[in-house]
This record gives C-alpha cells, structure tokens and sequence, in this order.
C-alpha cells in the first residue's frame, strides 16, 4: 500500500508527459546538420531524462566542450519550435494530480522556464506549488534537482514521494533521501529501474489515490 506523503515530486517526461516523439525530433533535427550516421528513435528515447550532453558526447566523442554546446543550443531553438505537438498527457495524470492531496512539485532535467511553459500549454500547471527544473546544476542522477525542489517547498526528504519513469529518478530520489515510486509506463527499462530498488510501483498515476500500488 503506498501511504500518503506530505509532499510530492513528479518528473515530467515519461511520467506526466508522452513526449518522446517532440524530444527525439528535436534531436533528430539536430542531427541532421551534422554528418551523424542514422540512429534510430529508441536510441534517442533511451537519453530522455538524462542531460542532452550525455546523449551528443556518446554520438560525437571526439566533440569538443564548444562543438557540444551548439549542439545543445540548436536543440534548445528546435524543442520549443515544435510546439508539442505531437505530445499528449498520460491517462490518469489528470485526475490523480487533481485529486491527490499534499503539496506538489516539478523535478525534472528541463529547465524551470521550460518546464513552466509545458506544464501550462497542458493544463498542468495549477496543480503544482512549486516548479522545479534543473537551472546550472548536476542533473539527475544527481539529487540537486530533487533537493532544490525541497528547498523551494520548505519540506524535508522524509516527507516526500519521488514519482518518475527512469532509473536517474530513482539513483537521484536514493541519493537525496526521499522515498521512491516508479512508473512502468514510461520510457525507463523496468530491470534497470529494480536496481536502485523503488519503494513503490505504478502502472497508473491514479493508484497513488488509491493506496493500493504494488510496494517493492
């Protein structure tokens, strides 16, 4: 049974957001004014929840810092270009952050101005207390975002529930103290997200209403 927490973080892609298709086409455009051989759209989904340098440095190895970062760039003028459109809610997120007592917050690899602009054109945004990117710091699996987000709340590690679909989210709520929830039907692998042990599962965001997750 998953209890109730005083305090909630959600990453966002792959736990609130099906945005793989917007993500890996933002890369994918950027991609393509490079000379890189085909990869394929699991590749790409694969590095979604983990910083856009990880995916560039293992594509482009003998990148420079400079090289990497326009990279980067490029993909930060395509994403938002996009318009989302090809992105869609998961089923239940809705109602659940509707409904879910306690308070709310974002904790996820965008940047805050980002993440605010998506969670809005979704709908999203009234529910959350506190929006949470990561801004000049370690991304997940690092706990900086997590511990930021804490901060901005005033809330302690034991008061919280990290929800996300990727193994980071998990390293990242071990490593910030905070207990964890994974959700299967996201982009993360399920054996990799078993290793860091997940206090709790989810195949719907609606079952944290219901108390009745399976618990690791």
């Amino acid at each position: 049974m998953i209890p109730r927490f005083p305090v909630y973080l959600f990453d966002i892609d792959g736990t609130l957001l099906d945005s793989a298709r917007d993500i890996c086409g933002a890369v994918q455009q950027v991609l393509d004014t490079t000379d890189c051989p085909p990869v394929t759209f699991e590749f790409l989904k694969s590095y979604i929840g983990l910083h856009l340098i990880e995916l560039f440095h293992d594509v482009f190895p003998t990148y420079t810092p400079e090289q990497i970062d326009t990279l980067v760039q490029q993909y930060r003028a395509f994403y938002p270009a996009r318009g989302h459109k090809l992105t869609s809610i998961y089923p239940g997120v809705n109602e659940a952050l509707a409904a879910l007592g306690g308070r709310k917050a974002t904790a996820t690899t965008k940047g805050t101005p980002t993440t605010r602009a998506v969670l809005e054109q979704f709908g999203l945004l009234r529910y959350f207390d506190h929006v949470q990117g990561t801004d000049g710091f370690p991304c997940k699996p690092a706990p900086d975002v997590i511990l930021t987000a804490l901060a901005g709340l005033g809330a302690e590690p034991e008061e919280c529930l990290m929800i996300g679909d990727s193994a980071a989210d998990m390293e990242a709520g071990k490593r910030a103290g905070v207990k964890t929830c994974a959700v299967r039907y996201g982009y993360g692998q399920e054996e990799k997200l078993a290793r860091w042990e997940p206090d709790y599962w989810v195949d719907d965001l609606r079952e944290l209403l219901e108390t009745n997750g399976a618990q690791a």
